[in-house]
């Protein structure tokens, strides 16, 4: 499936208030996803002491699967909301750690370096 495609297809799905014109609803959605993805993984450290791909059986790795696919759901539905695609997202993501790679500037803080 080509990222533009998944995006079309998760708007379908998208329900919320003002949807289209609401960026604060999807934007707290990806933090708490997100932060979903880390108490599980959390978990698996504390509880299992796993913390390597390696050591995670079938089923931790689908239940995080899941997890990262609502991260990826609020993601596709912020680029909707800011009128990108995934694809622009994705490209404009690459150029950026590009020129970073070829400055040397990999390492470091700042969104401008």
């Amino acid at each position: 499936m080509e990222m533009n495609e998944y995006q079309t297809l998760a708007r379908r799905t998208a329900v919320y208030p003002d949807l289209g014109n609401n960026l604060v609803y999807p934007t707290l959605a990806l933090v708490d996803e997100a932060g979903e993805v880390a108490g599980k993984v959390k978990k698996l450290i504390r509880d299992k002491g796993k913390s390597t791909p390696a050591e995670l059986s079938a089923e931790e790795k689908q239940d995080l699967k899941k997890e990262v696919g609502d991260v990826l759901w609020y993601v596709a539905t912020m680029a909707s909301e800011l009128d990108f695609t995934l694809e622009d997202v994705a490209q404009a993501n690459l150029d950026k750690l590009k020129s970073r790679q070829e400055r040397g500037q990999l390492h470091g803080s700042g969104d401008n370096r």
